[in-house]
């Protein structure tokens, strides 16, 4: 691209012009804070899918035969919730977001991220409204994937707006924001879960029923966001790009060698406006379609996000009441609030590459420690419970997890996917990594309570082996790209040690892409 060559000639001086000067203004602040919410729709069904389904009210209304066998004196430890319906009903969720995220990346180009949001917020709010009316399993089912669709679509679009619109310097922390709010909602819809829960009969519908709240919060916020320059030049409003640049970076900002740079790329990309996908099978996007794979697969086997879900489901397992199950599942959810602030006054000053090296390194010990306790005292002797001291000691390491994630694979998976790619395959890679992650949930989250039944406290040794996997290949091919121009980005990829060799056939790949 030429804003890449462009920094790479000058030495670095355009790499670090602009991104130097970039300031946190007001508007930059509140239109960020508008776009990050649109994680609460995502969190809030994270934490309300859960707790709900260990509900024993939930379970007389639709799975009897599940609260049957926990209730059986002689049923494995692990094995209390192993059925097939009842995690269909977690992972139809996943499967509908995979299809909405990939449409999504054509819809975004034509209308914009804005519009994007908009239609996510409103079909998860039809969503909740089903799911609280639900009368049969098909009703939840349908419910379900509506919130699917509002999840892929959300995903897709407010990581992007996040990352084009930031300053370059803090934007690490706006991008990470998605997530704040991501955990902020699943924070929400434990706690709504905890109180719900002692409603006799019909709790769990005031639980997905309140998933209409920040579905609302996400309607309204984008009604009043504008789109962000790169998508506006990209459908010819480059008057309205200038202006919605020059209000977030402020009035008395320079912004002309940042609008030049977004205007060239976008130009080239719209010169190649078809076959962004045929674009990656080209040799110059190698490295985007490793990282584009090879993010999102990490990020679904650390573990975490089936222990998000199923977390209220674990702590029942190793024995406590269902009361205190949830209460576990909200002292994670703020444990993790807790480590993504921290993660987002420390990714751009530390780096990313040092938060995904150091929390790695920590996930992987507490993970070692959850399967040695539960190998040593959950299931022995044929007991359905392990005892308290050791049920709270897995509470505790589950804790120290929580915190490692939420400062490194937690936001850095929605900031370093949404930096990395150039303009021409933003909205096509983005659509691939939101993709391959819900694919891989919707995988996990329907298997996971089987593999539970079947591994035993082996199911979290499985999980030690990826996290040890994941870590070394951050530290060997992800480059750092803290304070990087987006439209600069090619140049940190050139001076890698190993994907220089392919950032060089990237014109040559761009000229073999037929023009339609």
């Amino acid at each position: 691209m030429a804003a890449g060559g462009s920094a790479a000639a000058d030495g670095g001086d355009r790499l670090h012009g602009y991104a130097a000067g970039g300031r946190v203004t007001l508007p930059v602040v509140i239109t960020c804070l508008m776009a990050a919410s649109c994680g609460l729709i995502f969190g809030y069904d994270i934490g309300v899918s859960g707790g709900v389904t260990q509900m024993e009210s939930f379970l007389e209304k639709f799975f009897p035969e599940v609260l049957t066998g926990m209730k059986g004196a002689k049923r494995d430890a692990y094995c209390k919730y192993d059925n097939q319906m009842l995690t269909a009903f977690t992972s139809s969720l996943y499967i509908a977001g995979v299809l909405s995220s990939l449409v999504a990346s054509r819809v975004t180009r034509s209308v914009g991220r804005q519009a994007v949001m908009l239609s996510g917020g409103a079909l998860f709010l039809a969503g909740s409204a089903v799911n609280a009316a639900a009368l049969n399993i098909a009703m939840l089912i349908i419910g379900r994937m509506l919130l699917g669709f509002g999840v892929g679509f959300t995903a897709q679009a407010a990581p992007l707006y996040l990352a084009e619109t930031s300053p370059a310097r803090w934007r690490g922390a706006f991008t990470a924001a998605y997530h704040f709010f991501l955990v902020l909602g699943t924070l929400a819809a434990t706690v709504a879960n905890y109180f719900t829960n002692r409603i006799p009969g019909w709790g769990w519908r005031v639980s997905l029923g309140l998933a209409g709240v920040p579905a609302t919060v996400v309607v309204v916020g984008a009604l009043f966001v504008p789109d962000t320059p790169s998508s506006l030049v990209l459908r010819g409003e480059n008057d309205m790009a200038r202006a919605s640049l020059q209000r977030i970076r402020g009035l008395d900002a320079d912004i002309g060698d940042e609008f030049k740079d977004i205007v060239v790329a976008v130009e080239e990309a719209r010169r190649n406006d078809e076959g962004a996908f045929q674009r990656l099978k080209g040799k110059g996007y190698r490295h985007y379609l490793v990282m584009m794979v090879a993010i999102p697969t990490f990020f679904d086997l650390t573990g975490m996000i089936v222990i998000s879900v199923f977390a209220p489901v674990l702590f029942r397992t190793v024995g406590f009441g269902s009361q205190k199950a949830i209460l576990g599942s909200v002292i994670l959810s703020v444990v993790n609030l807790g480590s993504v602030v921290v993660s987002g006054f420390v990714v751009d000053r530390a780096g990313r590459r040092f938060l995904f090296l150091a929390g790695g390194v920590a996930m992987l010990l507490c993970q070692v420690g959850v399967a040695w306790m539960l190998a040593g005292h959950l299931g022995r002797k044929n007991a359905t419970t392990m005892a308290r001291n050791y049920a709270e000691g897995v509470l505790a390491l589950m804790c120290l997890y929580t915190f490692s994630f939420g400062m490194s694979w937690g936001p850095l998976k929605w900031v370093v996917p949404s930096e990395i790619y150039p303009v021409e395959i933003r909205s096509a890679g983005q659509a691939m990594t939101v993709s391959i992650a819900l694919c891989l949930s919707f995988a996990q989250t329907q298997v996971f309570i089987s593999l539970l039944c079947a591994m035993k406290y082996a199911i979290f040794l499985f999980y030690v082996g990826w996290v040890l996997v994941m870590t070394a290949f951050m530290a060997t091919f992800l480059p750092e790209t803290k304070g990087v121009p987006l439209e600069a980005m090619r140049t940190v990829w050139a001076q890698h040690w190993y994907w220089r060799r392919f950032v060089g056939d990237a014109k040559q790949d761009r000229q073999k892409i037929p023009k339609f």
